[in-house]
């Protein structure tokens, strides 16, 4: 697709010329002969870059692209001029012009600067794909009441600077929650740096997030930033705090108390201005009675508590989440476009999703590279997924079994599944729920060959 662009020139010869060098490249080009046509134009026919002269009878040029950057702060326009000075220059970048060209023009400093703008726009426009590409990665889909509720919550603390802590089963989205906090802040030009707690060794939270000098430990081969220092005028967001370690809750406690960080081997604290949000999948309270959690630090965190629901307190979302989860594969991830039947989707509605979001997601995309027709069925979703089991009622397949020790063997190995699911496959925090010593759920889980579903 060819680029639009618009020429503004009360000199008929100019416009002439520079219309038919243009044309000639390959460009789509219009032109005016004064700031009020070329304005009018714009707006009727959004070019990509102006060409537009400084000295007009009238509306001269600088006045015109103040107005057109009032009207559109994106427009990219190369000013050209007879007698240019480096007031006009100064100016015209002040007002956010890209370049200056003098009369008389030349041809291959034009072909140059239209190559560069060019570039630059198609760098801004790639920008703006990458960045709805992972908006769409990010964004909270459902209309149901517990969803309505919960974009409610978000619109209502985004723009104050309180801490949140976010509460939810694992797959339920409490990273788009915090990110749909920091987007619709004030904070949302600058940075999002995340931490996941649970993923860092205990040995090494504390350099990840208030960093370190050089030397100051084995491997500390040169000064490094931490992840407070890093969001400076932004947002961080600690996934699952509650796995943090008691030391290093104390020096978070700290840098909320007084926005001061010091990385470890220095000695001299660096002021940060950063919006902490934080979230969980255990219950801290508990956490704080078995005194694996700070009190005062929970208490520093749940200014404002949201609640994130698990996806079978919302089944009304599914199939909007089923559409989503399809548009976003086939356009983004290189996976045959097909569609799914309604029976199958009833199927998917019926389930339980113990995973939440994040297993309905991983799902949709097995579908649809295993399936082997035009669309998907709800044999497909039977046969894939295993979804049958768990929708059929009553004991759900379970009384298919031939002995009653092969049902008991059965609802075990259904009941660990359920349950290591929800404590996302962590042995030890599903052997601390149930209330088991930690070998014999090895042993089970080793006994039943019970595996994590890929990602």
């Amino acid at each position: 697709m060819s680029r639009r662009l618009l020429v503004v020139d009360d000199e008929k010869g100019i416009r002439a010329a520079l219309t038919q060098l243009l044309e000639y490249e390959g460009y789509e080009v219009r032109a005016a002969s004064s700031g009020t046509e070329g304005l009018a134009i714009y707006d009727q026919w959004k070019p990509q870059l102006v060409f537009l002269d400084v000295k007009m009878a009238g509306m001269d040029g600088l006045e015109t692209l103040k107005r057109l950057r009032e009207r559109d702060p994106s427009a990219v326009v190369v000013m050209i001029s007879g007698h240019a000075t480096i007031q006009n220059a100064v100016e015209a970048t002040q007002l956010g012009a890209y370049d200056i060209l003098e009369k008389p023009l030349d041809t291959d400093r034009i072909l140059v600067t239209l190559r560069n703008a060019t570039g630059r726009i198609d760098l801004a426009e790639e920008n703006e794909r990458l960045k709805a590409t992972i908006e769409s990665r990010y964004e909270i889909v459902g209309k149901s009441f517990a969803i309505r509720a919960l974009i409610e919550n978000i619109e209502k603390v985004a723009d104050s600077s309180a801490r949140v802590l976010i509460s939810g089963e694992n797959g339920t989205g409490k990273e788009l929650v915090a990110r749909a906090v920091h987007r619709q802040s004030s904070r949302a030009r600058k940075p999002f740096v995340e931490v996941n707690c649970a993923a860092i060794p205990g040995e090494l939270i504390e350099s990840e997030l208030f960093g370190h000098m050089k030397g100051s430990f084995t491997g500390a081969i040169q000064d490094r930033a931490g992840k407070f220092e890093q969001a400076d005028g932004g947002t961080l967001f600690l996934d699952e705090v509650g796995d943090m370690s008691l030391a290093a809750q104390a020096k978070v406690l700290r840098v909320l108390q007084d926005g001061d960080v010091t990385r470890i081997g220095g000695a001299k604290p660096r002021k940060v201005d950063v919006r902490v949000i934080a979230a969980t999948n255990k219950k801290l309270e508990g956490e704080i009675a078995a005194g694996r959690f700070r009190e005062d630090l929970y208490y520093r965190l749940n200014v404002v508590p949201i609640q994130v629901p698990p996806l079978r307190e919302r089944r009304e979302d599914i199939p909007l989440l089923v559409e989503h989860f399809l548009s976003q594969f086939t356009q983004h991830d290189s996976v045959a476009p097909r569609s799914i039947d309604a029976a199958a989707i009833d199927r998917l509605t019926a389930f339980d999703w113990p995973g939440n979001v994040r297993e309905l997601r991983n799902t949709i995309e097995r579908l649809l590279i295993l399936a082997p027709g035009p669309r998907v069925t709800a044999a497909d979703v039977e046969r894939l997924t295993g979804v049958r089991a768990s929708t059929t009622g009553g004991l759900g397949g379970l009384e298919d079994s031939r002995t009653f020790e092969e049902f008991k063997l059965a609802a075990e190995r259904a009941f660990l599944t359920v349950k290591l699911r929800q404590h996302d496959w962590n042995v030890a925090e599903t052997a601390r729920a149930l209330d088991m010593p930690r070998s014999n759920l090895y042993k089970k889980i080793e006994r039943h060959g019970l595996a994590r579903e890929s990602e």
